[in-house]
């Protein structure tokens, strides 16, 4: 006889081989719809905001002439990076509303199906 930890090992390992029922599988279906929806936004405000902040520092580096002796093109160059940042935020919300739209009718069906409704 296994003692309980053994027991319970085996019933882990044993669950990974067992079939999913039908209201997991529309689970994971809404969880998956879920995430179609909001990676590629998430995805987009890290990467422009990366290189917004990125393009701030230059400009920055340069108005303080850390880096060279172009203090008019560094104060441009933080202004464009400033803009980029600033912006970020407004459009993430712009590209998940527009992706939220777009899946919307199907998120909802699954949930009513899941919900018995």
């Amino acid at each position: 006889m296994a003692n309980e930890n053994d027991r319970k090992v085996v019933e882990k390992i044993r669950n990974n081989y067992i079939d999913k029922s039908k209201e997991h599988s529309k689970l994971e279906e809404l969880k998956a719809l879920d995430k179609k929806v909001k990676v590629p936004a998430m995805v987009f405000a890290y990467i422009f905001g990366t290189i917004g902040t990125l393009v701030l520092g230059v400009g920055m580096c340069l108005a303080m002439k850390i880096i060279g002796d172009a203090m008019v093109a560094g104060v441009i160059i933080g202004l464009i990076g400033i803009v980029m940042v600033v912006a970020n935020y407004p459009l993430y919300h712009k590209i998940l509303n527009k992706r939220k739209a777009k899946f919307s009718n199907e998120i909802i069906a699954k949930s009513d199906e899941l919900l018995n409704k």
